[in-house]
């Protein structure tokens, strides 16, 4: 967009001086092929228009506005080398007439033509060095303050550039000729592309994949015939488990708009047939680019529908527990602009969203930026990835591993000004860009303690200190298993829930959850005599009253009741063995009473609750260290 504003400039300051009928020179002929170049740059005829510039100089050899007009068009075509030749032919004839004019009009120009080029220290010398030849109201304009600000931001960058080890992935990846937006499933084993037959726009899309197999990528192969059709579909996002795919399908019977949004599930290890997401996320225009949150909730997609900020932006739906979509949304004015906003990439935590913006102040063409969640007041002030993630080149398509060790991404190839191919790279993502908590990943699977058979139970991982669901993820498939990716907070409880069993409740730190390959989940069936450990319930050492966070968990098992109404309990309490036995049975019983309580002071009816107080009798570990005690000091619910 910077560039654009620049050319408007150069074009309208030109036009000014050709209406008005002054030239540097007095040659009719010369100024005659000027001006027929003039018209047939009005009618978007640009070969002609560049011969008739060049006839014009080449007859008068001091036509400066002839030279710098032909390098425009030329720069505005994508031919950067080529226009920093004309101009520089026209900067040798201003030796012999000294005109500072045009040597600070020439000289902005060749700024401009270094920085297309990504020559950004030899741009940053020539302005600098022509800066006193530049005119009075062209150093007051905005057009100049603009490019001044970015200017700045490409002396910055470097000055303190990020140190990137770029590399190309190996073959077997990376054969085709156009292969781009790269996504990966949460365990970095499998890699998902769009691979594109050719650079012309009626040129197929389809969805390819790799696994990653002893530390070698496999051969690409099409997702599946039930995703990939003769229409194009591409530019996909995958859930945490890798069983939920959104993509971008164009031109389908179906769709509402020009490229719609499409939704499929993998059941039993195959791909479901794909289904638009319908009029809440797709719109009668261009809807594309996907990016799902890690727990499934929040879809970001870029779309250039109306009552948005400007050409292209970014918009986000929630999903309901229903299961449907909410209405899209923009996601505002601090990330979007005027400009162009597109292929967002929401990180694991769901609290950093990267972009690619034309209209955000950049070092040419579309940057990377990223924008910090701040809870109501939204995202907050883009920031540029810098310097050399960000260069003269369109910057799209990044996609960041959970682990934050790799960012994935396309480099493209051009030629005259144009992509001519694409592939997939990555690079050590840089440590200086604070991405927040580590993230964690559990992986394992859920099931029925009495059949062994899989159970799709919901996993909900919770902040114990103010009852907030922060994740939820369910256990699908054959195996009934599942992949959690979530932040690594201090004070967190995983619940893991199915109408029918008991609940399993755990204290991620205390049970030992973090990064764990192979939970194994065991529900047991509702049942008299069944009980389960009622977790994340705290008091005060040697005290009966509860604590602030065990709400949580009480909720839970309050919601627990209302879904069973037909179920009684007995809450049990335990203690260590410090202290006498009189003493923890009446702690005990005093704590168990403390939980029926709430659960009174909730709705649930006082016959359906029975307490007692097991004192230190029924210990689950022994009573030789802390820790294990610490297991000992415990609320059970058992089924009536």
């Amino acid at each position: 967009m910077l560039r654009l504003v620049l050319l408007g400039l150069l074009f309208s300051l030109a036009l000014v001086r050709s209406q008005a009928q002054e030239y540097s020179i007095i040659d009719k002929r010369a100024i005659r092929y000027f001006e027929e170049g003039e018209d047939f740059l009005q009618r978007k005829q640009f070969a002609e228009a560049t011969d008739k510039f060049a006839e014009a100089y080449s007859r008068s050899k001091d036509f400066y506005e002839a030279y710098i007009r032909h390098a425009q068009v030329l720069l505005s075509s994508g031919q950067a080398s080529e226009a920093l030749e004309v101009i520089q032919k026209g900067q040798s004839r201003l030796a012999i007439t000294k005109s500072d004019y045009f040597r600070g009009k020439m000289g902005w120009l060749e700024g401009q033509i270094h920085l297309k080029m990504g020559a950004f220290q030899q741009a940053l010398n020539t302005i600098q060095n022509n800066q006193p030849f530049f005119t009075t109201d062209f150093l007051a304009s905005e057009a100049y303050r603009e490019k001044k600000r970015q200017l700045e931001l490409i002396a910055q960058g470097l000055e303190n550039p990020l140190q990137l080890r770029k590399e190309k992935l190996e073959t077997p990846l990376n054969q085709f000729r156009l292969q781009y937006f790269p996504v990966l499933t949460a365990d970095g084993q499998r890699i998902f592309f769009t691979k594109r037959d050719g650079t012309s726009p009626r040129d197929h899309e389809d969805i390819f994949y790799s696994n990653l197999e002893d530390g070698q990528w496999s051969s690409p192969e099409p997702i599946s015939l039930m995703i990939n059709t003769r229409y194009n579909e591409g530019t996909c996002t995958i859930s945490a488990d890798g069983n939920l795919l959104i993509f971008t399908s164009c031109d389908t019977p179906d769709s509402f708009g020009s490229c719609d949004l499409y939704l499929t599930a993998k059941v039993n290890g195959t791909w479901q047939k794909p289904e638009n997401m319908g009029r809440n996320v797709n719109s009668r225009f261009w809807d594309s680019q996907p990016s799902l949150s890690a727990d499934g909730s929040t879809l970001f997609f870029s779309s250039n529908r109306p009552g948005g900020e400007g050409e292209n932006d970014i918009w986000y739906a929630e999903r309901q527990p229903d299961g449907l979509w909410s209405e899209a949304k923009n996601v505002g004015d601090n990330v979007n602009t005027s400009g162009n906003e597109v292929s967002p990439f929401v990180f694991f935590n769901n609290t950093v969203l990267f972009f690619s913006s034309d209209g955000h102040e950049g070092y040419g063409g579309k940057d990377i930026f990223l924008s910090r969640y701040g809870g109501y007041r939204g995202f907050g002030e883009p920031e540029n990835l810098g310097f050399p993630i960000n260069d003269q080149n369109d910057q799209v398509a990044l996609f960041i591993t959970a682990e934050k060790d790799y960012a994935y991404y396309t480099e493209n190839s051009y030629s005259s000004g144009r992509v001519d191919s694409s592939f997939l790279y990555r690079f050590d993502f840089p440590p200086e860009i604070d991405l927040g908590e580590n993230i964690i990943v559990t992986e394992g699977r859920v099931l029925n303690e009495e059949t062994g058979e899989p159970v799709d139970a919901l996993l909900s991982l919770v902040d114990l200190d103010n009852d907030s669901t922060l994740y939820r993820f369910k256990a699908e498939g054959e195996m009934g298993e599942f992949i959690m990716i979530y932040p690594d907070k201090a004070f967190s409880g995983l619940y893991v829930e199915k109408e029918g069993f008991m609940p399993k409740i755990y204290n991620v730190d205390r049970d030992s959850l973090k990064n764990r390959k192979n939970l194994e989940v065991q529900l047991e069936p509702i049942a008299p005599g069944n009980y389960f450990v009622f977790e994340n319930v705290f008091f005060d050492f040697d005290e009966s009253s509860l604590r602030p966070s065990s709400v949580s968990s009480l909720n839970r098992l309050v919601k627990f009741l209302e879904k069973h109404p037909a179920v009684s309990i007995l809450i049990a309490g335990h203690t260590d063995n410090v202290g006498s036995d009189a003493y923890n049975i009446n702690l005990s019983r005093k704590r168990a009473e403390e939980v029926k309580k709430f659960l009174i002071g909730s709705g649930i009816s006082l016959d359906r609750i029975a307490t007692a107080g097991k004192g230190s009798s029924s210990p689950i570990r022994p009573n030789d260290t802390e820790e294990n005690r610490a297991y000992n000091r415990r609320i059970e619910v058992v089924i009536q």
